[in-house]
Order: C-alpha cells, then sequence, then structure tokens
C-alpha cells in the first residue's frame, strides 16, 4: 500500500470511528464505546505512521506557513487525545465527571478536524518530490 493510500484509509477510519465514539458516547452505549474508543486510538496510530511515511514524498517547506501549524497543530491534537481517555475512566469510576469528559470529547474533536484540514491544506500547497529510481 502507498503512504498516499495508507493515510487516507486510515483517516477515514479515524474521523469515522471518531463519529461512532461520539455517538455511542451521546447515547451512553458504553459496550460499544469503550470498544472503538480504542479502535480509533489505534488507527489514529495508522494515520500518524502513514502520515509521515508521506511527508517524505513531498516538499513540505513549499507549502509555507500552513506546515509549522499543522505540525504544532497535529502534535497537540494527538497529545489532547489523553484528556478525554483520562476524564473517561474517571468518569466510569465517578458519573459525575461526565460533563468534563464530555467537554475534554469535544475539543478533541474539534482539534481532530482542524488538524485534518491543515493536514490537507499543507499537502495540496506541498510541491510533490521526485520519484526516485529502483
Amino acid at each position: 500500500m502507498t503512504p498516499e493510500r495508507g493515510f487516507v484509509a486510515f483517516l477515514a477510519l479515524t474521523l469515522g470511528l471518531l463519529a461512532i465514539v461520539v455517538w455511542s458516547g451521546l447515547c451512553a452505549r458504553r459496550r460499544l464505546h469503550l470498544p472503538c474508543v480504542v479502535a480509533t486510538v489505534a488507527a489514529l496510530a495508522g494515520t500518524i505512521y502513514f502520515a509521515e511515511k508521506m511527508g517524505a514524498h513531498y516538499d513540505l517547506a513549499t507549502a509555507g506557513w500552513i506546515t509549522p501549524v499543522h505540525l504544532w497543530l497535529a502534535k497537540g491534537t494527538t497529545l489532547a487525545y489523553l484528556a478525554p481517555l483520562a476524564t473517561g475512566l474517571l468518569t466510569l469510576r465517578n458519573p459525575t465527571w461526565r460533563p468534563r469528559h464530555r467537554v475534554c470529547a469535544f475539543v478533541v474533536l474539534v482539534l481532530t478536524v482542524a488538524t485534518a484540514v491543515t493536514g490537507t491544506w499543507m499537502v495540496l500547497a506541498a510541491e510533490r518530490l521526485p520519484a526516485l529510481g529502483p
């Protein structure tokens, strides 16, 4: 699988699973929510792996200012995933954490969409490097 196809596939999987996580969380369907959270984090890891591979095929500096913005946002978003994971575990033990968990989850959802948008912008603005021969 090429890095581009792998990235698109894992990004779509991550976003699709994230939609199920949001829906199952809002509907309080823990039996579906918890395994989908784990699957989403695994899909995100795959997305990051293929994004790194794909980035090697582009001169990202040619995309301009969006590159450092995207990279900063991507790293921050990845770190931010810890907040809903932590508050989710706290919610399992004490339901009074639920409102804070919901806020953390919403913030991460917004950050994830912003990261996807800036990443798409960055790749579309960057020049593709010439393919290396065998």
